[in-house]
């Protein structure tokens, strides 16, 4: 076996199979190789680059025997930068690839029959459907370069455009680039290295696609910054929509994009947006679903799947800035929101009160514990609805659920394996689930969400 497949040899290989982050996969005597690239059905060449025990990586060189489905990348940097892995696959294909994905989680992992999966909401349009972007500066090799991480590095891919963000990002891109180039403004990284003395490390784009409100904000290791005053005046005089410009300070060297201390230089401190008819303000440091679109599916999914009737009691456990509970808000008696993360629970608040939403409550605190108080209260969830980070749900908080024995669950899930590992807990807890819906939240990527349903089995 550890002579088969050779570091730095190539071969022609024919892909049988689709890993978890759409790769191709292709066996020698049942060792497995990944391509990045590669699609079911094709014929490849490629050369080993990693060799372990259990399985290789290899770099695809060339397609003899391509797969109809295979397209041409529209984006130029598509190899170099990593970000959309599955830009090779057609949009048709690149669902197919994870509604596969989502059932084999389901029934190896979760031990379920795979015909709970329905087939993922698309979208009608799959590019530039991105509301927030945040870009690395830097120095690379001499050139000051503003766009997106290599994969798996700190090296930053100069950006002149990127397809799944909206198109004011590749603007304010620009004039940032030509602002520091022209006024000698320094970048705080060289080579993939945080430099101490360096100025701007990124800039964030965030837009409200239903209100094209615009923010810009530019993060920088001081709170000084020469010729501001001349970045200001170009993003206001091109800028369609402009409403925010803020500085954020950060001086740490992390890997955390922002620091806590915003100073806004020109206009407003937020933005809005709306999901559905709900009306949100958008900080620096709010969370805000990327793809306003499909969040609207998502949540649509998640309220249909809870049944309300107006009697009901919800739990809300990871509720973040309260934008799922808000929804549960339209049909439920109550709703109860709990996430650990006290500034959301502030936004969540907030978000209430611009909407007059009052029957809906929110709590900071982990929902494993919160939770419990809330039923020794003697308040009774009749459905509890959970959208964990993609580690997924914390077993004492699922131990929590099964204690407080709400009729229905609704699973929010941005990851098919611990939504997979999670339902079989739960089933074993006395559940049943009875349906599984993607939502294609991220075309062009290999990331794919879910929304479940559980109800009790009595």
């Amino acid at each position: 076996m550890d002579n088969l497949v050779e570091k730095n040899n190539e071969y022609i290989l024919d892909i049988i199979s689709v890993g978890y982050e759409g790769e191709g996969i292709a066996k020698i005597d049942g060792y497995p190789i990944f391509i990045e690239g590669a699609i079911l059905g094709e014929k490849v060449k490629a050369l080993i680059v990693k060799v372990k025990k259990n399985y290789a990586y290899g770099k695809l060189l060339e397609v003899i025997e391509s797969s109809s489905e295979r397209v041409e990348p529209k984006c130029k940097v598509y190899k170099r930068c990593g970000g959309c892995t599955v830009q090779h696959m057609n949009y048709k294909k690149q669902l197919d690839y994870k509604f596969e994905r989502v059932k084999d989680c389901i029934s190896k992992i979760g031990g379920l029959d795979s015909a709970l999966v329905q087939y993922p909401i698309g979208m009608e349009n799959p590019e530039r459907y991105r509301n927030k972007v945040q870009l690395p500066v830097g120095m690379v090799k001499g050139e000051l370069s503003i766009g997106f991480y290599a994969p798996r590095s700190h090296n930053i891919i100069n950006l002149d455009t990127c397809l799944i963000q909206d198109k004011i990002a590749d603007k304010v891109s620009k004039l940032t680039r030509e602002w520091m180039i022209k006024y000698n403004i320094s970048a705080a990284s060289i080579d993939g290295v945080f430099n101490k003395n360096g100025l701007i490390r990124h800039v964030m784009i965030r837009k409200g696609f239903t209100t094209n409100e615009v923010m810009v904000v530019l993060v920088s290791t001081r709170e000084k910054v020469d010729h501001i005053d001349k970045f200001i005046n170009s993003i206001k005089d091109n800028i369609e929509g402009i409403k925010s410009i803020i500085l954020n300070v950060n001086k740490e060297n992390t890997n955390v994009i922002l620091g806590q201390k915003c100073i806004t230089l020109w206009g407003e401190d937020t933005i809005t947006d709306y999901i559905d008819t709900f009306k949100f303000n958008i900080s620096p440091l709010s969370f805000f679903q990327v793809n306003p679109v499909q969040t609207e599916n998502l949540y649509s999914k998640a309220l249909e799947y809870a049944e309300l009737t107006g009697e009901e009691t919800v739990f809300d456990a990871y509720c973040g800035t309260g934008t799922i509970t808000l929804f549960l808000s339209q049909k439920a008696k109550k709703v109860y929101g709990v996430e650990i993360i006290e500034p959301a629970i502030i936004n969540a608040r907030e978000n209430a009160r611009i909407n007059n939403i009052d029957n809906a409550e929110f709590f900071v605190g982990k929902s494993e514990e919160v939770i419990p108080q809330l039923i020794e209260k003697g308040i009774e969830p009749d459905v509890i609805v959970v959208d964990p980070p993609r580690k997924g749900c914390d077993i004492k908080l699922l131990d929590s659920i099964e204690k407080a024995k709400p009729k229905r669950i609704v699973y929010v899930s941005c990851d098919p394996s611990t939504l997979a590992r999670d339902l079989r807990i739960l089933e074993e807890k006395g559940y049943k689930t009875e349906i599984v819906q993607p939502v294609d939240m991220f075309p062009h990527t290999s990331h794919i969400e879910c929304v479940a349903l559980l109800e009790i089995n009595n």
